[in-house]
């Protein structure tokens, strides 16, 4: 049956344009209305087609036509079964530019051996004397308190178990580096396949999710897009999209208003290699901003630039009044128009108008997304999905601006100011439909951007994480295009983070996991995926296998996608292919392009790659159809009876989809990679206040006990994962529960006091040296972890403080939140934690010393109180005793201050700015000491005169 080439293939959900060109998706209600079949929508729809005639929405010649990936590679129908793309599989080189092209794009810079060795024999040493520790702990009870004793065995014996799941995993660590030159000349220069020297790099779709324009300011969003637009790679090959997940006015216009500044921010970024290419960042900068600057206009221009960007700040932050007092205008001119229109009709005036309090834009149409004012079809869980392509796709040739100052703010000449792609996507949202959080969102831009540019490589960001150096996709793509690049499944860079305290109170910063646990993974099978600043393989996401010894299976199965693609009847006649990818023919054409424009060049060593120059082609030109396509693929039943969620995308049933996701890939044997580059990649905003904190750590460690109850967890794992990689990720869902044997050991010292007696019968000459041995190991694993990792020593001890805090906290409630949704059926929801700073805005570090009250704060005030009671009793009952035992004195009082220097930063943050202690705190304090002191009356009785005791639980 031959398909019409202005509508979307049958069955899908068909969308409608605004006048403002806005792609807006059918509700509910508009499914059962009918549409003729030039692709006109009809007159019952409130919204008209208008699409102006101009180069980027011309229709295609074939609907059905796969969307290339930047650069359109060119490809043959037979390619995949024909073996044309094995000509180099002889290894013999087939141009003189080979001989260059041999010089490889990454090394690996191992750890120095004298360290390395030192640290692993350090380990084996503390594991050695841990065993033996433990051994004699067991033979060597303490008669007098067997309960005290009980309770300390069983937490160190899991304290050693966490340690090992911990320490095995960090062996093998390792530093990588680039060559940024050496991937300029393979790609960008001109050669004999690429005369021209056009760019041959693969595509590069960046995501950025964004759910709420309250908790994450549209000013912050707009930086961080204005940074990828920015961003040093071909223009051509860029695209960038904007997930709204909550439909809200606000993201958009102020996206508009980004897209609108980017035409003078983005050529002043090229014009004068401006480095942060975040605005905001970049214009707080201390220091002299002439400096390394050649060009004589700099200041010029940075000062017009500068006063256009404070003009963009004050017209994003009054956006919410604008947005407001122009839909009261809108809305009152409706309920006039309605009160007319009763009086003419003839209907009682003193009958009550239902007008809805409707958003407005401003080219005078409902806002399809949410309302301020939530209304049918138009509330966060219920609006249309929507598509507005604010930047048009760039020509692949450089269009040089000009010295013509009243068209442009600066003088662009032999200045390239074409702009990447830039879309606005909200994914359809209706009640009765599990929209899967931010894994939803992500998925529904796989599948749009799959339609509309399909590049091979996504790179996903959080709405608050910018690019810090303009040079981080050109790092990641020396490892995707480098020999063995085509069995990494992602490349995965550290988060960095601005606006924490100096001292870095609660961790914020999580150094240590990222400098020490994630370079060692990097020496495994590659680092976990953290959710932000990662650049996935696409095919990868799409459920594919790496290649193992050769490319054969991962070309027969491209080769019947696009098989299928072309023809109608075999895609309807396979049931398969429409149960894991959906309906989608356009998609499921999109992905052999994909997965042939992702290889490497074809040379010596990569014998499957592709030829070179088979992306410096045009690409073709967006149009309606494309667009249409893209609203159908983010519809709320297009996920339904497939594999999204499962097997392909971003993998659902955990609010760490994140961790689930990377797990996945490294089960089916694929690699990835931790780049750090020396300028920072990507930077963001992390939570310095207590409670925001905690809530964040919460978050985490549900996800973890919901990976460790589920078919995620490590320990089904198959062979194609490498054992370390398997232990690291088993200890990922096993660290919550250490916060059970964690609080248990917090209290062994209060009650050691309290009781009089200690965890070991006497505080031999034996106990002392294995304690003393085992904290030595530790003390010297630290060092030399900071040694190769570049951590200081402070941040690794403000790593342990909090774990300590963690621990007895959010860890313990996330233990409890997750069997209470594994055994009750109890779903979990979590806030959004909010990237606006304090409100006073004279101190950066103002939210600082906020002291927000939660109940995760009452296990961790419960310790320090319990403790601190504990050491004034021992004290106090000891230098009044008739036989003072110093020794289980001194035993005590060691640990609980042990416990007490880790809860430190917690105690000064409950203090806030001032040093003043919250009432709550006294409270506690007050109540606890009363309990505790009648509860030990009740259990020990005080001593008769001569001294001795007369026994607690008499019967």
């Amino acid at each position: 049956m031959a398909s019409n080439p202005n509508v979307p293939p049958p069955g899908q959900n068909n969308p409608r344009r605004t006048m403002s060109g806005r792609f807006v998706s059918n509700s509910r209600d508009d499914h059962d209305q009918s549409m003729d079949m030039t692709g006109d929508v009809s007159a019952d729809f409130p919204y008209t087609v208008h699409i102006p005639p101009t180069p980027d929405n011309q229709p295609m010649s074939e609907p059905n036509t796969p969307r290339d990936a930047y650069g359109n590679p060119v490809w043959s129908k037979d390619e995949y079964t024909s073996g044309a793309a094995d000509a180099n599989a002889t290894g013999e080189p087939t141009s003189p530019s080979q001989t260059k092209k041999r010089r490889p794009l990454t090394r690996k810079v191992s750890i120095s051996a004298g360290i390395i060795y030192s640290y692993r024999a350090l380990a084996l040493l503390r594991l050695v004397v841990l065993g033996f520790f433990l051994t004699w702990r067991v033979k060597n009870p303490n008669r007098d308190a067997m309960w005290l004793w009980g309770m300390s065995v069983v937490c160190e014996l899991w304290f050693a178990f966490s340690w090992i799941l911990d320490q095995l995993p960090k062996l093998c660590p390792v530093n990588r580096l680039t060559d940024l030159a050496v991937l300029k000349d393979k790609f960008e220069k001109p050669s004999p396949e690429n005369p021209r020297g056009r760019p041959d790099l693969p595509g590069m779709d960046v995501f950025v999710s964004s759910a709420d324009p309250e908790k994450e300011p549209p000013l912050i969003t707009a930086n961080t897009i204005l940074s990828i637009l920015a961003a040093d790679y071909p223009v051509e090959k860029l695209a960038c999209y904007l997930s709204d997940d909550g439909g809200a006015l606000l993201s958009f216009e102020s996206l508009a208003e980004a897209a609108s500044f980017a035409r003078a921010w983005v050529p002043f970024c090229r014009k004068h290699a401006i480095e942060p290419r975040n605005p905001e960042t970049y214009f707080l900068i201390r220091g002299d901003p002439t400096k390394g600057k050649v060009r004589t206009d700099f200041v010029k221009d940075r000062r017009r630039v500068k006063r256009e960007y404070d003009e963009l700040k004050v017209r994003i932050n009054g956006l919410t009044d604008s947005i407001r007092r122009r839909s009261d205008a809108y809305n009152a001119h409706e309920e006039i128009r309605a009160k007319r229109h009763q009086i003419e009709s003839g209907a009682d005036p003193s009958i009550p108008l239902n007008v809805p309090k409707a958003t407005w834009m401003a080219d005078g149409t409902h806002w399809p997304g949410t309302w301020v004012i939530s209304g049918k079809e138009h509330s966060k869980g219920d609006h249309a999905g929507i598509i507005q392509v604010m930047l048009a796709p760039p020509s692949c040739d450089p269009v040089m601006g000009s010295n013509d100052l009243e068209e442009n703010l600066i003088d662009t000449t032999d200045i390239d100011v074409r702009l990447p792609m830039l879309v606005y996507v909200s994914r359809e949202k209706r009640p009765g439909y599990d929209h899967n959080k931010k894994a939803g969102a992500m998925n529904a831009l796989v599948r749009t951007s799959a339609v509309m540019s399909n590049g091979p490589f996504i790179l996903n960001l959080d709405c608050d994480h910018y690019i810090f150096n303009s040079l981080a996709m050109r790092e990641a793509m020396c490892f995707m295009m480098d020999r063995g690049g085509d069995r990494i499944c992602y490349v995965q860079f550290p988060q960095r983070f601005e606006g924490v305290d100096p001292n870095d109170r609660y961790a914020n910063r999580n150094t240590v996991f990222f400098d020490i646990n994630m370079r060692a993974l990097d020496g495994l099978q590659g680092p976990v995926y953290v959710g932000t600043g990662c650049c996935f393989r696409r095919i990868a996401l799409y459920g594919f296998d790496p290649p193992r010894g050769g490319h054969k299976k991962l070309k027969k199965k491209a080769a019947l996608l696009a098989q299928m693609a072309n023809d109608e009847d075999e895609f309807e006649s396979r049931g398969l292919l429409p149960k894991q990818y959906g309906q989608s023919k356009i998609f499921v054409a999109s992905i052999p392009v994909a997965e042939f424009a992702g290889r490497p060049l074809a040379e010596p060593g990569i014998p499957h790659g592709r030829p070179a120059g088979a992306l410096t082609g045009p690409r073709e030109p967006l149009d309606a159809a494309t667009v249409a396509e893209a609203i159908n693929v983010i519809s709320c039943y297009y996920e339904d009876k497939t594999e999204w969620g499962g097997r392909v995308g971003w993998i659902y049933g955990s609010v760490t989809e994140d961790v689930v996701t990377g797990f996945r890939m490294h089960n089916r044997g694929w690699k990835s990679i931790y780049c750090v580059t020396k300028r920072d990649a990507f930077r963001g905003t992390a939570p310095i206040n207590l409670t925001d904190r905690l809530h964040q750590v919460l978050r985490w460690a549900t996800g973890s006990v919901e990976i460790f109850f589920s078919r995620n967890n490590a320990i089904f794992a198959n062979s194609h994962m490498k054992f370390l990689q398997r232990v690291a990720y088993l200890n990922v869902g096993v660290y919550p529960f250490t916060s059970i044997f964690l609080i248990v050991y917090c209290f062994l010292p209060a009650l050691s006091l309290f009781s009089g007696q200690f965890i070991v019968q006497n505080l031999n000459v034996t106990f002392l040296v294995y304690l003393l041995v085992i904290s030595v190991c530790l003390c010297l694993l630290a060092i030399l972890e900071v040694k190769w990792s570049g951590i200081t020593l402070e941040e690794w001890w403000r790593n342990e403080q909090f774990w300590v805090i963690g621990g007895t906290s959010a860890h313990l409630a996330a233990v409890l939140q997750g069997l209470l949704k594994v055994m009750a059926g109890v779903d979990i929801s979590f806030t959004l934690t909010s990237k606006s700073g304090a409100e006073d805005m004279d101190d950066e570090f103002a939210d600082l010393y906020v002291v927000k009250w939660t109940a995760l704060m009452i296990p961790p005030i419960t310790i320090m109180i319990v403790n601190l009671i504990a050491i004034a009793v021992a004290i106090s009952r000891t230098i009044y005793a008739v036989l003072p035992q110093w020794s289980k004195l001194l035993g005590g009082v060691f640990f609980s201050l042990w416990v007490l220097s880790h809860m430190y930063p917690f105690a000064k943050g409950l203090m806030g700015r001032r040093g003043r202690t919250p009432t709550i705190v006294y409270v506690w304090s007050g109540m606890l000491a009363i309990v505790i002191s009648l509860l030990w009356v009740t259990i020990s009785p005080p001593e008769n005169s001569t001294g001795v005791a007369t026994g607690g639980f008499n019967p």
